[in-house]
């Protein structure tokens, strides 16, 4: 082999630039013509080796953004004018980028937490009414999830919250100086799945009409008139909410909420439960906190409505657009959504590392010993007699 054919053979370009090394010599390549392909031959000036450069960079930027726009957008694989097995082929490595929130220590007015499900999994959110501040991963709301997430970001002034126990506590406990918002949207909703649309009794028709004026209050004044007509109402109905129905043999029918051995239990419960659910929310403080602590001109959020109705339920739509996706995938697929409603976002392409798209996947190799014996196969089997037959099969 002549040392040119050795330099030929052994060029290789040590970083990738427009101004790629011999990685023979050293020196510069330059341009030299294209081959039959089309690519740029460089040629270096010193040792006569020459070599195509190939930028897997630039190759790898656009096989990411074709993913993004998929992943973000309403395109198919189709619309992106890519075949759909060799779009799942080059972006396989693309699943790996996750966009990371990086903590600025700010203090809000105001915070919007809530949860929203997805393929088994549970993707808790805190929004502060224009940009989603942190989001945290987990199989459902519980106590050791909304802690993991809470304790990561200074207290607000005001946390709005749909009713979940195990938010309240951590609130609670974290958080003790932090005034609890609940949203009125979910509280319309509770006491009508308590209620009905059409009670059938007089304090269930006046107790959803307060509930429905709940709605209707915009000013301090308002709020202490609603108040004054609920204490109104119980008391007026203190005897109907405590009325009991006793077990007398097997007449009377038991509810499915009664225990076998209960002997007596109330009559009207999901009234009692209506009326404890206001009640609670006044003694705690928590229905009026919007108006309360509002300054002048200011208008505080009373339901998570701008979170749910909005950014949580763009988490849906994207995942009904890309219906199909493995649990890892689809949490992927939400921490991108999530990430384009951050302040400042910063390109996604700066998340990308070379180790993500330098590795190729590994396919998977399967243990043979691990399967056990072969009781249906594709192959003839000697054993079974199945092979060719040789001789006289005689008659």
């Amino acid at each position: 082999m002549t040392p040119r054919t050795h330099a030929l053979k052994a060029c290789t370009v040590a970083t990738i630039a427009n101004q790629p090394r011999c990685d023979v010599c050293g020196n510069k390549l330059v341009k030299n013509g294209k081959n039959s392909a089309g690519r740029t031959r460089w040629r270096c000036k010193n040792c006569g080796a020459s070599n195509t450069v190939s930028r897997p960079d630039i190759t790898a930027k656009k096989q990411f953004t074709d993913f993004y726009r998929w992943a973000t957008g309403k395109l198919s694989i189709t619309e992106l004018g890519t075949p759909r097995r060799t779009f799942h082929r080059t972006t396989a490595w693309c699943w790996q980028v996750q966009p990371h929130l990086e903590p600025t220590g700010e203090q809000h007015r105001y915070l919007m937490l809530d949860g929203t499900y997805f393929n088994g999994y549970c993707a808790l959110t805190a929004f502060n009414g224009r940009h989603i501040i942190d989001w945290q991963f987990c199989d459902r709301e519980k106590v050791a999830s909304w802690t993991l997430m809470l304790q990561r970001m200074p207290p607000p002034q005001v946390a709005v919250i749909d009713g979940n126990g195990a938010l309240e506590s951590v609130i609670t406990a974290l958080w003790p100086e932090v005034k609890i918002q609940r949203c009125f949207f979910h509280i319309r909703q509770t006491m009508i799945k308590h209620l009905s649309l059409n009670p059938r009794t007089v304090p269930g028709q006046q107790l959803l009409t307060l509930t429905r004026a709940l709605m209707k209050v915009e000013t301090k004044e308002e709020a202490d008139h609603w108040a004054e007509q609920f204490y109104q109402w119980r008391s007026m109905h203190a005897v109907t909410l405590k009325e009991r129905t006793y077990a007398k043999g097997k007449s009377v029918a038991r509810p499915s909420y009664v225990r076998p051995d209960q002997t007596w239990w109330y009559t009207h419960i999901n009234l009692r439960r209506g009326e404890k659910l206001f009640h609670g929310l006044l003694k705690k403080e928590q229905l009026f906190q919007w108006l309360d602590l509002a300054s002048v001109g200011e208008v505080l959020p009373r339901t998570t409505s701008p979170l749910e109705g909005g950014i949580n339920a763009g988490i849906k739509d994207q995942l009904r657009l890309h219906r199909g996706l493995t649990p890892q995938h689809s949490i992927a697929l939400v921490r991108w959504h999530l990430y384009q409603y951050v302040e400042n976002p910063k390109d996604p392409w700066s998340f990308v590392q070379q180790q993500h798209w330098a590795e190729k996947p590994k396919p998977k190799i399967i243990n043979d010993d691990s399967i056990g014996p072969v009781l249906y196969d594709k192959h003839f089997s000697w054993h079974d007699g199945n092979g060719v037959q040789k001789g006289w099969g005689g008659r």
